[in-house]
């Protein structure tokens, strides 16, 4: 068949755009290069047989706060468990901030600060729609609900100056934000962690942080099999090298690109003009991440049992001792107390790992195209908070910054949010433009985080790439993306 629409990149934003172009009636055809759908929402057994590991993503704080996925109806297609708490913030082995569904049980555990943290998230929480429709869209627009935009503002400059510790008098509550705004690879303080901080900071007391059963990968499979049952048409193991694949008389009307802003100039570049491409050329990327899966023999042997259900665990000491250390990163080098992001799905599902073992999900930022392998820095730090943790490995698997950039190659040297995260780049993303997602070369979008609103597993790029691509070259409206 001929195709209406091709879309290149089976990641979750260029499932998105498929599945959106498909529910519109048209003929799509879906190509990834590697040989399995997902991208950054793969699950694979890594280590050892039956240990289910997340490749990239493991818990999704936009799963159910994503425009998108709630269209979707993501919640009614696969199981996602919504634990009661979000994360942990480990200060020290003993001491942690346990960031509960419940605002208010939060902080009750926070001391002095207790009272300021609730301050600062609870409008936030009360409006954690009109902040995702601020935040989860392109920033050149007019607020659609300008009071949780003014909220979300000030509370990202205050936690993103030199001012950020002004409301705090103890090391848990601030620490918490840090670690959280440290999902975004970037200077601390600084606006675009901060707003991430406060973004998903908002969204654990919210809807909470759910994490899918059977994997990452659950979320993939769920629009592919939407895509193929409106007819679409997934190709695996085909990497595209160009337009010209596409072009000529039985060529589609639409292709849709979830590359990198790097790899659209690769691709498409034989049709973009010279003033794009060099802002394409502009186009920077941060530092990197490294990842090291832990097969199991039992739980984390945490000193601190409150560490023990959270589905989230940050290793980060104080909110002073994440600056420094992503201040390492920043100036090239490999921390020697690296801020861990870690995550134990296997503690609320059972499917990740064989009867009494358990998967254990962590990465450190390094410096871009790292070829460092951090096994043995992140299992020393994790040993700062769990005496022993030696002792339960059975098998480990790392990937590091320069291997990352090889498994996807949206991912350059090793960035996971396609593009550094600044506040410029949050406005150029890639390039300033009220329809951010299609490019000047006939008929093309570029579907990836990449573009606005940027990472994380929302399938948000995709969409607004597709539902462009249906106005302006077949002129047809968004479609309706529930379950019939």
């Amino acid at each position: 068949m001929r195709p209406d629409a091709v879309v290149v990149g089976a990641g979750p934003n260029g499932l998105a755009a498929a599945v959106t172009m498909a529910r519109a009636g048209l003929k799509v055809q879906l190509i990834e290069a590697a040989g399995k759908i997902g991208g950054g929402t793969r699950t694979s057994e890594l280590t050892l047989p039956g240990f289910r590991h997340d490749v990239c993503s493991a818990v999704h704080p936009m799963a159910l706060a994503s425009p998108f996925f709630q269209a979707f109806d993501l919640e009614d297609r696969i199981d996602l468990i919504v634990p009661d708490i979000s994360y942990a913030h480990a200060v020290d082995a003993f001491r942690a901030g346990i960031a509960y569904r419940s605002l208010g049980r939060t902080a009750e555990g926070l001391g002095r600060d207790g009272e300021e943290y609730r301050r600062l998230f609870q409008p936030l929480v009360e409006r954690a729609d009109g902040v995702t429709d601020l935040t989860m869209h392109q920033l050149l627009r007019i607020p659609r609900h300008p009071v949780a935009a003014i909220l979300y503002a000030a509370r990202t400059v205050e936690q993103g100056g030199p001012w950020w510790n002004t409301r705090f008098r103890e090391d848990t509550a601030p620490a918490m934000i840090t670690g959280v705004g440290s999902h975004c690879i970037g200077p601390l303080p600084g606006l675009a962690t901060s707003g991430m901080g406060t973004l998903l900071g908002a969204h654990a007391h919210a809807r909470g942080w759910p994490v899918p059963v059977g994997g990452s990968q659950s979320i993939a499979n769920a629009m592919a099999d939407d895509l193929l049952e409106h007819g679409g048409d997934i190709v695996l193991n085909i990497p595209v090298t160009g337009l010209e694949e596409f072009r000529g008389a039985s060529g589609p009307k639409a292709i849709l690109l979830d590359l990198s802003a790097a790899g659209l100039a690769e691709v498409a570049g034989a049709e973009l003009p010279t003033g794009y491409l060099r802002k394409l050329a502009s186009f920077r990327y941060g530092n990197a991440v490294s990842k090291v899966d832990f097969a199991l023999s039992g739980p984390v042997p945490w000193a601190n049992p409150d560490l023990m259900n959270a589905p989230t665990v940050h290793l980060g000491g104080t909110r002073a001792d994440i600056s420094r250390a992503e201040a390492e990163v920043a100036a090239g080098r490999h921390p020697q107390q690296p801020f861990v992001l870690a995550s134990q799905p296997s503690t609320l599902d059972s499917s990740r790992a064989p009867a009494g073992q358990h998967v254990l999900w962590t990465y450190t930022h390094v410096p871009a195209g790292s070829t460092a392998d951090m096994t043995e820095a992140i299992t020393r730090r994790i040993e700062e908070f769990a005496p022993n943790f030696r002792d339960t490995i059975l098998a480990t698997h790392s990937i590091t910054a320069e291997q990352y950039s090889k498994y996807n190659p949206n991912y350059v040297g090793g960035d996971f949010s396609a593009g550094a995260l600044t506040p410029l780049q949050l406005l150029k993303r890639p390039v300033i433009s009220p329809d951010a997602w299609q490019t000047p070369a006939k008929g093309v979008y570029l579907c990836s985080s990449s573009t606005p609103p940027g990472p994380s597993v929302h399938g948000l790029c995709g969409w607004y790439a597709a539902r462009s691509a249906l106005k302006n070259v077949f002129g047809l409206p968004s479609p309706d993306l529930a379950p019939k």
